[in-house]
């Protein structure tokens, strides 16, 4: 791709200057991606409900057409369940060469506009566009022209949410979705948070929010009314989290090199196990699989953590943690089978397995957030006149 100017841009509007200290941040965030890309490449999924993953007893939904989606199909969804809620469910093997075929050049087009691209996942990032390539200066102009790129270039669809920070950002992604666009302008931020429920704040799971609606904390502006002592008394390290986003406050920039905290995988057994053979060998193989991720990403890490999936779908974790970087498979094995003796002998049942190296080594990596500084910062800066003193729109 050349690196000229896009022709035919309309002038820029003159209250879509850039204001001194606002950030520019586009979240794009691809439709249903993985299904997308099935109904792109076969005509004959177009249109129909599509599930990409196993059909099988144990397998799960990894991704769902919107067409399946308003059956209430969703992902990480069992396949016996989406096909209950479905029954015209098609189901699709996943390509993940497709995908990152698909991803490659998505990622083309977002670095054309800037070199600021932070990817999530093979269907989503975060640009940062203050100071674009071509000079075009609109945050939403480029949006656009982003959504239009990948819509000639690919066949699929794309939403984004524009704003001044990520996390305004990526709820605006998710707004009008699917093939949509929002914009949350300078000094609208937190009146867009405290209209939402509490659900939509990324992090909040099903059991935070039973237990913020059990604490009258129903919508963004319930818990904006929280004081931050309130806030750690039953959040506790969540709170300065909740506390910045009730206000759409998020001072994390766009980064291009993302600090891995984990490397991992787990496996789905076809037939729930609980012998001692069975469950070393399948230790085994899970090791050799994590292994080769772990040797892909370069990592080294102390703490190596056993995930259990009961018959039950009750989870438990065990993890052990040692004074020396795990250098080797030899030593990742070691500790891994260690971990499944001490959970010996299993009282029911597993129907999934899981590793994880975690507590990684990022010495010298210079994208290494320092979080705590983060958080007193930004509780320090959190002034309700800071929006209202930079209006500048996008």
């Amino acid at each position: 791709m050349t690196d000229t100017p896009p022709q035919s841009l309309p002038a820029p509007d003159s209250d879509e200057d850039e204001a001194d200290g606002l950030r520019k941040i586009i979240h794009v965030d691809m439709d249903a991606f993985f299904a997308s890309v099935e109904q792109r490449d076969n005509p004959e999924l177009r249109g129909r409900p599509v599930a990409v993953g196993g059909s099988s007893g144990r397998g799960v939904v990894a991704a769902a057409s919107y067409e399946a989606r308003r059956f209430g199909v969703k992902s990480a969804m069992p396949s016996v369940t989406a096909k209950r809620l479905c029954p015209d469910l098609i189901f699709v093997k996943s390509r993940f060469d497709a995908y990152r075929e698909a991803s490659q050049q998505i990622r083309s087009i977002f670095r054309h506009h800037t070199d600021l691209v932070e990817p999530l996942s093979l269907d989503e990032a975060y640009l940062d566009v203050t100071s674009d390539r071509f000079g075009i200066g609109s945050a939403t102009r480029i949006a656009e022209m982003i959504r239009q790129e990948i819509r000639a270039k690919t066949r699929l669809t794309a939403s984004a949410g524009v704003s001044y920070n990520k996390f305004l950002a990526k709820l605006a992604s998710d707004q009008n979705k699917p093939d949509g666009l929002c914009v949350i302008r300078p000094g609208r931020g937190a009146q867009f948070v405290q209209s939402l429920p509490i659900r939509r704040f990324h992090g909040v799971g099903p059991k935070a929010e039973e237990k913020m609606n059990r604490l009258g904390i129903e919508t963004g502006a319930d818990l904006a009314a929280r004081d931050i002592e309130f806030l750690r008394a039953n959040f506790g390290s969540f709170a300065d989290y909740l506390y910045r986003a009730a206000r759409g406050i998020d001072l994390r920039p766009v980064r291009t090199h993302r600090t891995r905290k984990s490397v991992g995988g787990e496996r789905t057994f076809s037939e729930d196990i609980s012998s001692g053979s069975a469950l070393r060998e399948t230790l085994d193989r899970i090791v050799d699989i994590v292994w080769e991720r772990i040797e892909h990403n370069k990592a080294r890490g102390r703490t190596v953590t056993l995930k259990l999936k009961f018959t039950d779908f009750q989870i438990a974790t065990r993890a052990k943690s040692v004074p020396y970087l795990v250098e080797d498979k030899a030593q990742f094995a070691v500790l891994g089978h260690a971990l499944l003796d001490e959970a010996m002998p299993l009282p029911m049942p597993i129907r999934l397995m899981g590793l994880t190296l975690s507590k990684l080594d990022q010495s010298g990596d210079p994208a290494r957030e320092n979080s705590s500084g983060d958080v007193a910062k930004s509780i320090s800066q959190a002034d309700p006149k800071c929006e209202t003193a930079q209006l500048s729109l996008f």
